[in-house]
């Protein structure tokens, strides 16, 4: 099983979406294995966007996810990768399919509602900025009668 780090960014967070998005990802069969709502600071924000820094956008993106909380998941699921950044939909919600997340929730393209990591890769490396080994389920879990 292939897991992702997912970020439910303060646009979406404020707005009240966390829920319906939430409950879209385990409609869609993913499995939350890590979960927190945090307030991203910018030492938090720095290290996650370390390949933005010095673009002319870094400013305005650390500010809009340092400016309110947001939801930071660990969900797990076959091609949970390629398909979450499917269900998320285009970056900027007027391209974005019908249905997805972006095209509900979405206001813009930098105000985009959520963050998925692009490649197994990405996810490794994202999923501890946030989580460490022992806030992450590992195997089966079920519900005692």
């Amino acid at each position: 099983m292939e897991k992702t780090l997912v970020l439910i960014k303060p646009d979406a967070f404020a707005l009240h979406y966390s829920g319906d998005i939430i409950k879209r990802y385990e409609q869609e069969g993913f499995r939350i294995v890590a979960m927190k709502l945090l307030k991203m600071d910018e030492r938090l924000a720095s290290i996650h966007y370390a390949e933005h820094i010095g673009r002319p956008y870094y400013g305005d993106l650390v500010g809009f996810m340092t400016s309110a909380p947001l939801i930071a998941l660990v969900l797990e699921g076959e091609n949970a990768i390629a398909r979450i950044r499917e269900l998320h939909g285009k970056t900027n919600p007027a391209e974005a399919a019908d249905g997805t997340i972006r095209k509900l929730y979405a206001t813009n393209g930098r105000r985009n509602a959520v963050h998925a990591s692009d490649s197994p890769e990405s996810a490794a490396r994202e999923i501890h900025i946030f989580f460490n080994e022992t806030e992450i389920l590992d195997g089966e879990y079920h519900v005692m009668e």
